[in-house]
């Protein structure tokens, strides 16, 4: 008997057996599901590996994605000019975010100037858009005789990888592509940046590297925009001009620093109402202007953001999980150096007219 004794208990299984850590009411707490850590992530710094800047946020699959530039980490102080040579970006990386209390995910380089045919630097501020059931990555960045063209790369997965089309979109220049699909379906591609994203000379509808822009007592450039073909690949129709209005529904002068468009255009839509908000470059603001059409006039109606650290401010609005988020990025990771910078976030609010209440950076 006592031999069949123990012969039964040799056999009871390890699992069920009282050792050290594994107690029953040990069992329980480790098998329950672990709650993610509720953080406080607005105005902070949402990435810290690599330098990252001109956050464009959509809401994919249930999911935010994030598609900035990367900042290289160079100290190179000679390349600082007004071409902007010290933004020496070379690639892109995607994050996504399943909420809004923990940090994104980076997924990697999904698209280097390298792999793209027609391009030879300064991969800069990039968009995304879906249709067609594909991922579409809009970018700038300089052919091989210097000057700014938009590029579009596909992919199947909004994190990417993407691949690049084999020349830039015939007739595009510039810098900084936003596309705004509306409810409708149809796309558009709003672009331009004054100074080193070479607007001021496309005036003529020809590059001219020697075009300067309007004196201060006249009418400020406005940003381009033009209809995507349903393939989102191409242009479909002419490239147009935004008028920018203000208040008084004149149009906003060159010499309005604290107003006039400068780069950085991002449009949504809100109770039917198009908002177009842009970077005022020397004014270090992000500004908005409503309009009735994607297509204009837009009058200005104030400030989303007040100036940031750095010189350059560059954003994104994006509506997830029933609230309003405004994607941005300043240089506080680098203790202010301008050409390395890092994304953030801020909840959005809207006033019972219509209009947004700025936000303290």
């Amino acid at each position: 008997m006592l031999c069949a004794l123990l012969i039964l208990f040799a056999c009871v299984p390890v699992s069920s057996q009282t050792l050290p850590g594994n107690t029953p009411e040990a069992t329980s707490v480790a098998s329950a599901p672990t709650e993610e850590p509720v953080m406080d992530i607005f105005k902070k710094p949402l990435v810290t590996h690599i330098y990252t800047a001109d956050p464009s946020a959509h809401v994919f699959e249930g999911k935010i994605y994030i598609y900035p530039s990367h900042d290289l980490d160079h100290d190179n102080l000679l390349t600082a000019n007004n071409d902007g040579d010290q933004f020496d970006m070379e690639d892109y990386h995607v994050f996504s975010m399943e909420n809004m209390h923990t940090l994104p995910v980076d997924h990697g380089e999904v698209l280097n100037v390298k792999d793209v045919p027609w391009a030879s630097k300064q991969m800069w501020a990039p968009d995304a858009a879906f249709k067609n059931g594909t991922y579409y990555l809009y970018f700038p960045a300089r052919d091989k005789q210097h000057i700014f063209r938009i590029g579009v790369a596909t992919s199947k997965s909004p994190a990417g990888p993407f691949t690049p089309e084999s020349s830039y979109i015939e007739g595009s220049f510039s810098i900084d592509p936003c596309v705004f699909i509306d409810d409708d379906g149809q796309a558009y591609i709003i672009f331009g940046g004054l100074m080193g994203g070479q607007l001021e000379k496309w005036q003529t509808g020809q590059f001219d590297p020697h075009g300067v822009g309007p004196k201060h007592n006249e009418p400020a450039l406005g940003p381009r925009i033009a209809r995507l073909a349903a393939d989102m690949l191409r242009f479909d129709g002419p490239v147009q001009e935004i008028l920018l209005l203000d208040e008084d529904k004149t149009p906003i002068l060159a010499g309005e620093g604290e107003k006039r468009f400068f780069e950085a255009s991002w449009m949504h839509k809100y109770n039917g109402v198009y908002y177009f908000s842009y970077s005022t470059g020397t004014g270090h603001q992000i500004a908005y202007a409503i309009g009735d059409k994607p297509t204009g006039p837009f009058v200005f109606k104030g400030y989303v953001l007040n100036p940031v650290t750095g010189w350059t401010t560059h954003h994104s609005i994006v509506e997830f999980q029933g609230k309003w988020y405004l994607f941005y990025h300043d240089a506080t990771l680098s203790g202010g150096v301008d050409y390395k910078r890092n994304i953030k976030v801020a909840e959005l609010t809207y006033n019972p007219d219509g209009t947004i209440q700025t936000i303290e950076p």
